[in-house]
């Protein structure tokens, strides 16, 4: 392979990348909490787009409470993100002579 050829195969790379970023940042994960009560939704590139609270948990003395399950909705919604976008970024590498351990994007 030649210079230019490889080259050409990086730039091929780049606008895969690219559109699997985009295609990304448009598949909904949603994250939950405490049986459902706290829901994160958010992309699968992490980008949060949505919270939903139960009505029976806006109560100050539950605020403690409520906070933890915010976290913990958000941190499942990332989970869930993560597990979306490292399955969209391996359709795309596969095939792709990558060394073992390498990962994309750089």
């Amino acid at each position: 392979m030649n210079i230019e050829e490889l080259m050409k195969a990086a730039q091929n790379v780049q606008d895969q990348l690219s559109k699997a970023q985009d295609t990304l940042d448009q598949v909904q994960v949603e994250g939950a909490a405490g049986g459902g009560l706290v829901k994160v939704q958010a992309t699968a590139k992490g980008r949060v787009t949505g919270i939903d609270i139960d009505e029976s948990l806006l109560n100050p003395s539950e605020k403690q409470m409520l906070e933890d399950l915010i976290a913990a909705a958000f941190n499942d919604a990332r989970t869930k993100a993560d597990v979306v976008s490292q399955q969209e970024m391996g359709k795309m590498t596969a095939g792709m002579p990558l060394p073992p351990g390498f990962k994309l994007p750089f």
